[in-house]
């Protein structure tokens, strides 16, 4: 037997190690990939779905739109309504302040919210004023005049984020509407006063200071433009006696606050 006889089995071994070695590490790369291949997520094609009838398809359970966030906002800082007790004082323009005399004024109102900027506020208001003027022939005319006022008003408020810490508890307010007046004057032995009524605008400010929780005191300032049926026509006394007034003007008013919150 030769040497190759002697070596040929030795070298058939170690080819079928490396072959052996080959083959396990085809197994071992092929097992590698399909592992890979599992833990990977397969990939999705896209495609259009319909959401019609999907009930949780918009719904986002951190989305807020600004609407929502403007109701929570009024929930959590907001007033609902408020009620309110009114007095101060009433004075007139042009010839209705010749003849009438200024004279206080009382009443409450009711204001529905909104939202943190707008409320509409119902009020009631009364008082009455003394008549007194000196007639062309020399006499005096005395008397009383009771005007009562129910309005409707639209109140606004500012915004007060922007301005300094001390001024930022303030609630300032625009406030816009109309009502319906009653005059009644009352002259001893004179026919030509009596009771009407006429409808006003309303145009005006106001602030209101926190007191407490629930409550706050205020002030306001009003215009009233008003126009009674008489307002261009003469004031003429029993006698036919000319006064060469007309009992023409309109209202303005301030008036103090207190106030509670619900």
């Amino acid at each position: 037997m030769d040497k190759a006889d002697l070596n040929g089995p030795r070298l058939g071994a170690q080819e079928g190690k490396l072959i052996f070695r080959r083959i396990a590490a085809f197994y071992l790369a092929a097992l590698l990939a399909g592992l890979g291949a599992f833990s990977l997520p397969t990939p999705v094609h896209a495609q259009e779905v319909d959401e019609t009838y999907d009930p949780f398809a918009d719904y986002s359970e951190f989305e807020e739109s600004a609407e929502e966030e403007a109701d929570i906002n009024f929930f959590r800082n907001g007033r609902f309504f408020t009620i309110g007790f009114v007095g101060g004082y009433r004075d007139f323009t042009e010839s209705m302040g010749q003849i009438q005399r200024p004279g206080a004024a009382f009443g409450m109102y009711i204001s529905y919210f909104f939202d943190l900027r707008f409320a509409l506020s119902l009020g009631f208001l009364t008082g009455d004023h003394r008549l007194n003027f000196v007639a062309p022939g020399g006499g005096t005319v005395a008397g009383n005049v009771a005007l009562t006022d129910i309005s409707l008003n639209l109140k606004y408020y500012l915004n007060t984020q922007n301005v300094t810490r001390g001024l930022a508890k303030l609630n300032p307010y625009l406030i816009g509407g109309f009502s319906q007046v009653y005059r009644t004057t009352t002259v001893s032995g004179e026919s030509a006063f009596g009771k009407e009524g006429a409808m006003g605008f309303n145009l005006g400010a106001g602030i209101e200071i926190p007191l407490m929780r629930n409550m706050y005191f205020g002030g306001q300032g009003a215009f009233q433009l008003v126009t009674f049926t008489d307002e261009n026509s003469e004031i003429v006394l029993n006698g036919n006696q000319r006064t060469g007034l007309y009992n023409n003007g309109d209202i303005f008013t301030i008036l103090g606050i207190l106030g509670l919150n619900f």
